[in-house]
């Protein structure tokens, strides 16, 4: 048997590195893209990570960017992966609207620049793209694979170009690439500026004494929340199928940013109405009002279906952060 080899943009985020934990225990061999940074910012794969010194190691680490598609295409020839995972984005959507020129080029360009390297390289190699549910944006829930996109930031838009690349790359040329839609999915490894992990550090800092106020903006949102370490399976099953295709990853539960940050709270007993104050400089200039999954494809499809849903994943968070 040819050894499974496993490319991960993004390999040092919450979803990265999750996977990279998953491919590991599969027997693969694992290189991840990194960005050269002065300090540290592996700390999500420390405990994954080898020394390339090691007699036998599975996990590499490459410094790159998804800006720089010649180093890009140098990389992938290199390795020779049998299957790229497409995973790092400016994936902020607040940012987006105040850095949307670089959010294109790294979440849209980035993603065609790794198509063409696949093409360029003429192998067998299957792609998975990180697309997800703020494609959707105003389209009402529940939402999946027919439902119509209508983006409501650059970041989105940036994605639906991520999305329609893989598709006509897909079609025109026949490489093995999927879209995963992912909705909302967390964890303790979130980025600390996610709402629900900013609620979840909070309401941990706020029961130790550390912090007395949590600002927050649309207490309204309605989001489907899942569990990112359940969520990176789908992804591997995807390209474990004979076919590629696009496929819509949630739990088909929706909550309110409130409900989230009330049972935050309430599991460490607190009252949240006691410590959340509204600030409308976390408010969107276009709202996204409910992104609620329905993932049934990929149920029928790939058997893979949501376990943990947003009111455990919320007490899960907040005994991590505690």
């Amino acid at each position: 048997m040819i050894k499974k080899v496993a490319f991960i943009t993004g390999v040092t985020g919450q979803d990265g590195s999750y996977l990279a934990e998953l491919l590991l225990n599969k027997g693969y061999e694992v290189h991840g893209l990194i960005r050269r940074a002065s300090t540290f910012n592996t700390s999500r794969i420390d405990h994954i990570y080898q020394d390339p010194h090691d007699p036998d190691p599975n996990l590499y680490l490459h410094y790159g960017d998804l800006t720089d598609g010649v180093g890009l295409t140098n990389l992938i020839r290199e390795i020779q992966p049998t299957e790229i995972y497409n995973l790092a984005a400016q994936s902020h959507v607040m940012v987006s609207f105040t850095m949307p020129q670089y959010t294109a080029q790294v979440d849209a360009v980035g993603s065609v620049a790794i198509l063409e390297a696949i093409r360029a390289t003429k192998k067998d190699i299957r792609f998975y793209q990180a697309s997800t549910s703020e494609l959707f944006g105003s389209t009402p829930p529940p939402q999946n694979e027919i439902s119509p996109f209508r983006p409501r930031s650059p970041y989105a838009a940036a994605k639906l170009m991520a999305y329609w690349s893989t598709v006509n790359y897909r079609e025109a040329f026949g490489i093995h690439a999927s879209n995963g839609i992912l909705f909302n999915h967390e964890s303790p490894r979130r980025g600390e500026t996610f709402v629900t992990r900013k609620i979840t550090r909070a309401v941990a800092a706020i029961k130790i004494g550390k912090q007395k106020k949590l600002f927050l903006g649309n207490l309204d949102a309605i989001r489907d929340w899942g569990y990112a370490k359940e969520y990176v399976e789908s992804m591997w099953l995807m390209l474990q199928q004979d076919k590629p295709s696009d496929y819509v990853v949630a739990t088909g539960v929706g909550a309110t940013v409130k409900d989230f940050a009330q049972v935050a709270f309430e599991h460490v007993g607190l009252d949240w109405k006691e410590f959340v104050e509204i600030d409308k400089k976390y408010e969107r200039p276009t709202e996204v009002d409910a992104l609620v999954g329905d993932a049934s494809k990929a149920h029928s499809a790939l058997g893979w279906k949501a376990k943990i849903r947003w009111d455990d994943l919320a007490r899960l968070m907040v005994d991590a952060d505690l």
